[in-house]
């Protein structure tokens, strides 16, 4: 039987799209995360890149329309309350995506970031993987199960056992007693109502 002749033309696939990556930094309170963000701000514009940042309306702790460290290290940023927004502010030609305390936005946030990537943005987004019970926060473990760059999950200074060992951020009431688990998901703060703590050290009332 003759063999029919195979064409390298017909069997060579299109050219694909190119694609941006997911980077995504975690870690309690206190970790360093928005610092990490401005380290990698930096790197981006030595090398010329175009960056857009982005950060949650409801964290005002040190500043409005800027992501800030917990050094008080600063950087412009554009605050959105609804995932969908970014897509809307966002500038031609970006070539990088920056979004800071992403466990503050709902779950649209994932599909928004999807659209980023399809574009060839690379995207960074930073935030706590735990909630102040310990539990996975929000959207966060998704990203880390989707991000295809880099991850980064960072450790605090455990407030009581003074080791560098800290993954959960401990809520405390005004008296200084740790918040009971019913107490509201999310509440907006630094060292006065929040500590890094160890998993030995982290304590929620039942």
């Amino acid at each position: 039987m003759k063999k029919e002749k195979i064409s390298a033309k017909n069997t060579q696939p299109g050219r694909l799209p190119n694609f941006g990556v997911l980077d995504v930094i975690v870690g309690p309170m206190f970790s360093g995360k928005s610092e990490e963000l401005m380290k990698r701000l930096r790197r981006f514009k030595i090398a010329g890149l175009k960056v857009m940042v982005f950060n949650h309306a409801l964290d005002k702790r040190y500043a409005t329309n800027k992501i800030a460290s917990h050094s008080k290290q600063k950087w412009q940023a554009v605050s959105v309350q609804k995932p969908e927004e970014i897509l809307k502010k966002i500038k031609k030609n970006m070539d990088v995506v920056i979004i800071d305390e992403v466990q503050f936005f709902s779950k649209t946030i994932i599909p928004v970031i999807n659209q980023l990537i399809t574009k060839n943005i690379h995207v960074v987004v930073a935030g706590a993987d735990t909630d102040f019970r310990g539990d996975p926060f929000s959207s966060v473990p998704n990203l880390l199960a989707l991000a295809d760059g880099e991850v980064v999950k960072l450790k605090a200074v455990c407030t009581v056992c003074k080791k560098w060992n800290a993954t959960r951020s401990q809520r405390l009431l005004a008296n200084g007693q740790p918040a009971p688990r019913q107490d509201s998901l999310i509440k907006i703060g630094a060292g006065d109502c929040y500590q890094a703590r160890c998993r030995k050290h982290h304590i929620v009332i039942s």
